[in-house]
């Protein structure tokens, strides 16, 4: 029986299972990767062995790899998993299509919109924001923010919490409610606006416009309630939840397959749906699910959704198609959480919503 592992080890390679396996490492297996110390590196090939390759899971015992190589395409698991570095390895093969992709750098550069020569603010995509409440003007200030980092068009906003977010940002358009707002391209609806009457009505008059709306927070809350409001809806709808909001829109946690409970959650509501957490999984209803890798927490801070909010809406206002709003607005979030938990110096520190605003411009710059 294995007790240690050669203190002279300098790499130690995986190649217990491949992508058909499933369940945890044997007894065998996990003695020895137990016996692993932490300082000497495990490389995976093809996925780390006893993790799932189609959901990401590990419900036991599992190798923690510093780096997966695979080949020819990538997995789920890569995205969803505990993976460590992923690297790819071309071999030549000819892979049908999927209905499952990723969003890269070059991808969300294709997408996110510049000013054309003859552009002005309006034909850029004005963005309306129905947030916050007086209890929390800060979800109101971080995601109309959000929304003015994100587009150089016009942004504007509609609630209680107008004079903090003027302060905020001058360039915002304020009123006092949605029908006083005036034209709009697309509609960010819930952060921080609470459920009462108010909230209720601003979420019903978004929802019965023609216009691509995004509901996020005290908005799902509301909306759990009242699914019939998103049914039927010819414009785009996009739905952020966490794990809680999810269980209270589907009737369940999402479980371990986050990909197939999101898929079904979209295609129940007839809605785009974003599903947050340590991989974001985008559900497109009847058609493609979009995957994006986070690979730290830093983004895992109050007030992070409110801002991606922000941006999700700012794209959808521009005319991108939803599933890939939401899929280009996660990834530069991201790359925007990364970019403010480095800024203090060469090692990561802690970062918060505000500061990850702050940092989209130089996000979608490094694009």
């Amino acid at each position: 029986m294995v007790q240690s592992v050669p203190a002279t080890t300098d790499l130690v390679i995986d190649g217990v299972v491949g992508i058909s396996g499933s369940g945890p490492l044997r007894p065998n297996a996990a003695e020895v990767f137990a016996a692993v110390d932490t300082g000497i590196p495990v490389v995976a090939v093809d996925i780390p062995s006893g993790i799932d390759v189609q959901t990401g899971a590990a419900d036991g015992p599992h190798v923690h790899a510093a780096l997966t190589v695979t080949f020819g395409g990538l997995k789920p698991v890569h995205a969803l998993g505990d993976c460590g570095r992923v690297e790819l390895v071309d071999i030549g093969l000819e892979l049908p299509p999927t209905d499952m992709v990723g969003f890269e750098a070059h991808d969300v550069r294709a997408r996110w919109p510049i000013p054309g020569a003859k552009d002005d603010k309006y034909t850029q995509g004005v963005t309306g924001i129905l947030a916050g409440s007086a209890t929390y003007p800060g979800a109101a200030i971080l995601c109309t923010g959000a929304a003015v980092a994100a587009t150089s068009g016009m942004v504007r906003y509609a609630g209680s919490a107008a004079a903090e977010v003027v302060s905020h940002w001058p360039e915002v358009v304020a009123a006092p409610s949605a029908s006083a707002a005036g034209r709009v391209q697309a509609w960010t609806v819930g952060p921080g606006m609470g459920t009462d009457d108010a909230a209720a009505a601003a979420l019903w008059f978004a929802l019965s416009t023609d216009l691509p709306v995004l509901v996020d927070a005290d908005g799902l809350t509301m909306l759990a309630a009242h699914p019939d409001l998103v049914a039927g809806r010819s414009a785009p709808t996009v739905l952020t939840p966490h794990a809680g909001e999810f269980a209270r829109l589907a009737g369940s946690p999402p479980g371990d397959d986050r990909v197939a409970a999101t898929r079904r959650l979209a295609d129940h509501l007839g809605a785009t749906v974003l599903l947050k957490g340590y991989a974001t999984v985008i559900a497109e209803p009847g058609g493609r699910v979009y995957i994006n890798p986070v690979g730290e927490s830093w983004a895992a801070t109050a007030g992070s959704g409110d801002v991606l909010s922000g941006m999700i809406g700012t794209l959808l206002a521009a005319g991108l198609p939803a599933g890939e709003a939401a899929a280009a607005a996660a990834f530069v979030h991201t790359r925007a959480s990364v970019l403010s938990a480095n800024d203090p110096g060469p090692q990561p520190a802690p970062t918060s919503a505000s500061r990850i605003l702050a940092h989209i411009r130089p996000a979608v710059g490094s694009l």
